[in-house]
């Protein structure tokens, strides 16, 4: 999955690659937000966690990986 996530007050977002499911990571993304205090944690395809505080979150947008075309398209 690729996860985007926005961040108030920051002018780029954050793009993490994750091996969970869309269930799993908006299940996550949920309890994160229901905390006054929560923190937003995933972990990427490298095993490298992004954790953002709850209240920070602007947007959180779940999309399948796109696979990476290698080559030259004619016009």
């Amino acid at each position: 999955m690729e996860v985007k996530i926005g961040v108030l007050h920051t002018p780029r977002e954050i793009v993490v690659e994750s091996t969970q499911t869309q269930d799993e990571v908006e299940a996550a993304v949920a309890a994160a937000l229901k905390s006054v205090d929560g923190q937003l944690s995933l972990t990427d395809e490298k095993g490298r966690k992004v954790i953002v505080p709850a209240n920070l979150v602007a947007y959180v947008e779940i999309a399948q990986a796109d696979s990476r075309r290698v080559g030259f398209a004619a016009s």
